[in-house]
């Protein structure tokens, strides 16, 4: 069952693309209100702008909101098209934040990612915190979760990490403040010393973290989608302020 057949036509995308946006924002403040913003907010401009699918908003929301947070512009283009539950894969196939760098490389190295790729998408917790009462660990990974930068990759290599003590599943804890949190699949990145070279790399110039995760999130939010528009269709949107 196809659950939206309107096309968004890419001759037209960035006049329709841009009044969407405005009238996101414009409603910035009552959603922020909702106890699930993003899903809320996203059913409530589909609603309002029927000619995009689901699939379409939700990957050009991911592309604002790090823009809006100071991270990279990232080229996006429409295409993607909503399916009945049924055409989805299985459950399972995301990764386990509990496991290490060989369960990494099978869940990527599946979909086309090489290492360096794999600690470039990392670098996305930077943004955001864990909560336990959704994936069962607990805690930001920076001190700036609202703020995009390398801070993630700057924090894995200078703070000094211990188990957290508590009743929830296997996570680390910076030393200093204790307020910090790392996954299993984090410190991966610094155990292994293929990935880690990458960790270092971006450590130290967030410029290519910023160049590298804009590419990889291009392709990580393309594929195996059947574009009929050419990758020269895409466009980057501005930023609101």
């Amino acid at each position: 069952m196809q659950l939206c057949a309107l096309p968004l036509n890419p001759t037209t995308a960035p006049t329709l693309v841009s009044k969407l946006l405005v009238t996101l924002w414009n409603q910035s403040n009552v959603l922020s209100s909702s106890p699930d913003v993003g899903t809320l907010g996203l059913l409530w401009v589909l609603e309002k702008f029927p000619w995009i699918s689901y699939s379409d908003l939700w990957t050009l929301g991911g592309v604002c909101a790090i823009q809006e947070m100071q991270g990279p512009t990232i080229p996006w283009r429409p295409g993607r098209q909503d399916r009945d539950v049924a055409m989805c894969t299985p459950d399972g196939r995301l990764p386990d934040g509990a496991k290490e760098q060989k369960h990494l490389r099978a869940i990527f190295g599946r979909m086309g990612f090489d290492d360096r790729e794999i600690v470039a998408l990392s670098g996305a917790h930077a943004l955001g915190r864990c909560h336990a009462d959704r994936s069962g660990f607990e805690g930001p990974w920076s001190f700036s979760p609202t703020v995009m930068s390398n801070d993630y990759y700057r924090l894995l290599l200078g703070e000094k990490w211990n188990f957290r003590k508590w009743n929830g599943p296997k996570q680390y804890q910076d030393v200093g403040s204790k307020s910090l949190m790392m996954l299993p699949t984090d410190m991966a990145l610094i155990q292994d010393k293929d990935f880690k070279k990458h960790v270092e790399r971006y450590a130290k110039d967030d410029q290519a973290f910023f160049s590298e995760f804009r590419d990889v999130m291009v392709k990580l939010l393309e594929l195996g989608v059947p574009f009929t528009s050419k990758e020269e269709d895409r466009m980057t949107l501005a930023p609101s302020s």
